[in-house]
């Protein structure tokens, strides 16, 4: 069995075997239909039924009394990892994803997902919302199982891959890739489209991954929502009124389950990608020091226990799950996906071994949870272009939790891990320095690959490169990016493409097939359609936000281009919008580099490449 982060070491003995055979027992429309709900920054304690006395939350309340809780569910700090993990069950180094840019937020295509697991036993499929898994082929959603995929571009809306100017309300969004307008609060709207959906399959068993970028910021919401938290000094008014829109909408959600008789036989999940982003305030170590996080040190992106606890709750009534019952085992969004082929009899990918275990019969209550004891977990925060060894890690068994393999904590006796008692423990930390040891020595061989676009592909779609994906990005001076974390940021956002960030990096690519390509380098997106030197007015606020910045104009004169050995240049003329070059390119990996360069040592890479495959 492999040994990686978030994972279960081979003491344990496995619960079930899986067959890589064709199941047809259960190909009829009596299947049970599945519904996994993820949201975007949401911590353990951003919930009324966890014991926030702020929050308002009477529907994922009513959820909480009628299900099956894991109460020591644990994902990735930040949310691409969070998101690779739950669609493959492997941990998220294993394949690509442990950064949410720069490259490293693009999931493997080596690896089958939930969505194609789904599909080959015959059920229909559909995502909405956020994916954050890659916005060029194949690492869209729509290229890895969704039948129908219906989603905003990047790790949220405004982002680089994103439509241009989104904002939260009335936006363009992408349906299998074409964008399509909409209207209305962009929750409302993936609640909207999910409802659609089940609707339309309603007679046919069905998988919907619904996962909305509320809360992540911006905190955009409408005044009604953000006005009642508006009395408390302790919390972000925004944050929450966003999570109380999202109860609003899984109201809708379970009323329309009702209407349509699909409430028994469907099984819900509600769980979220990471800890709070805003749902309280933190010293400089991670302790509370305003709102609430139900006992626990850390937020979004920590190694303590606040940033990879989360609520998971599962109902099935028709499957005996309709009453409060708390687990407190060890457990992990590597989990889900072989928990749900066993409960399912879904077929299993074949040459899989996953990192999770199936939690069947602990949710069946087949087994007793002393059985699971001594299972070790390992998550890490690394957002970086390579992974570096104990950074910001958690390795977790029973109560135990090693952080950056020096600090233990016992989080029965001491929940908000404040005392270090590693020094009364040498043993237990042995222990888990050696677990982890073995996990890193598994894993590590992975850290130099690169997850590839491919070019050429047989869908003869339009190939987009982001900046947003840009590898080792460094400024017009030759200084790094640190990764988001400093001054020299990868633009991953409008905001940074609106002020022309003077920064540069590289793609990685894979060239299927020999031939001509045409590459349309952009400083702005098609959508907007401006010239690459012009700059663009600032936009408005909308609810719970600011407004844009201005766009600068940039004295540019000069393109270039280079892809392996291919490599080309041209004079920009007063007017230009992109700067285009066709390159003979043979079959094989590459990396895309490419400039925009002006007076004054003015230099930048291109933010947006459109590439097509022309002839042979």
């Amino acid at each position: 069995m492999k040994k990686s982060a978030l994972q279960f070491l081979p003491f344990f003995l496995p619960l079930l075997f899986f067959s890589c055979t064709k199941n047809t027992e259960h190909l009829d429309k009596s299947r049970p239909n599945v519904i996994l709900i993820m949201t975007d920054d949401q911590g353990y304690g951003d919930l009324a039924c966890h014991g926030n006395p702020f929050i308002k939350t009477p529907n994922l309340d009513a959820l909480y009394g009628e299900s099956l809780r894991l109460t020591n569910f644990h994902v990735g700090t930040t949310c691409s990892p969070t998101r690779a993990a739950l669609m493959t069950g492997l941990n998220c180094n294993r394949v690509g994803v442990w950064h949410t840019i720069a490259g490293r937020s693009q999931l493997s295509s080596d690896y089958k997902t939930m969505a194609q697991v789904f599909a080959d036993s015959d059920y229909e499929t559909g995502m909405f919302g956020k994916w954050h898994l890659g916005d060029s082929y194949p690492f869209r959603p729509h290229d890895r199982g969704f039948a129908e995929a219906f989603y905003h571009g990047g790790g949220g809306v405004w982002q680089g891959p994103d439509y241009w100017d989104n904002d939260y309300f009335d936006d363009t969004y992408f349906r299998n890739g074409i964008p399509e307008k909409t209207s209305g609060y962009c929750t409302d709207v993936w609640f909207d489209a999910t409802m659609d959906f089940i609707e339309q399959n309603q007679d046919k068993p069905f998988f919907t991954y619904l996962a909305t970028n509320a809360p992540h910021g911006p905190f955009h919401v409408d005044s009604s929502y953000i006005e009642p938290y508006m009395k408390y000094d302790d919390i972000n008014p925004n944050f929450y009124g966003m999570i109380t829109n999202i109860d609003d909408n899984m109201g809708r959600l379970l009323k329309k389950l009702d209407d349509l008789n699909l409430s028994d036989n469907t099984i819900l999940i509600f769980m979220t990608d990471n800890g709070t982003a805003r749902g309280a305030s933190f010293d400089q170590q991670g302790f509370l020091t305003k709102g609430y996080n139900a006992n626990m040190r850390g937020q979004k992106g920590s190694m303590y226990e606040g940033g990879h606890r989360v609520p998971f709750f599962i109902r099935w009534p028709e499957g005996g799950i309709n009453q409060a019952n708390d687990v407190d085992v060890l457990t992990a969004h590597v989990d889900i996906l072989p928990t749900l082929i066993d409960l399912l009899g879904l077929n299993t990918p074949e040459s899989t071994d996953f990192d999770g275990e199936s939690i069947a019969s602990i949710i069946k209550g087949d087994t007793p949870e002393d059985k699971w004891k001594n299972r070790v977990l390992i998550t890490d925060t690394q957002r970086q272009e390579y992974p570096e060894k104990w950074k910001m890690s958690a390795t977790m068994m029973d109560q135990w939790r090693l952080i950056n393999g020096d600090e233990l904590f016992n989080i029965s006796d001491d929940p908000e891990q404040r005392n270090d008692i590693a020094n009364l423990h040498p043993d237990i930390v042995k222990q888990l320095r050696a677990d982890y040891e073995e996990w890193w020595k598994e894993l590590s061989p992975e850290f130099g690959k690169f997850t590839r676009a491919e070019l050429g592909s047989e869908n003869d779609e339009t190939v987009v490169l982001y900046a947003h994906d840009w590898h080792e990005a460094e400024n017009n001076l030759g200084a790094p990016n640190l990764s988001g974390n400093g001054s020299h940021m990868t633009p991953w956002n409008h905001t940074h493409i609106r002020n022309g960030q003077l920064i540069n990096g590289y793609w990685s690519v894979q060239v299927l097939k020999e031939g001509t390509y045409t590459f349309e380098l952009r400083r702005w997106p098609r959508e907007l359609d401006k010239e690459i030197t012009a700059g663009i007015p600032m936009k408005d606020a909308v609810p719970g936000g600011s407004p844009m910045p201005e766009g600068k104009a940039l004295k540019l004169n000069r393109a270039r281009i280079q892809v392996g050995d291919a490599q080309d240049e041209i004079i920009l003329k007063a007017g230009d919008k992109l700067a285009q070059f066709h390159l003979d390119l043979k079959p094989g990996m590459n990396e895309v580099k490419t400039w925009f360069e002006g007076d004054n040592d003015i230099r930048l890479g291109a933010y947006y490449v459109y590439i097509d495959y022309q002839s042979k």
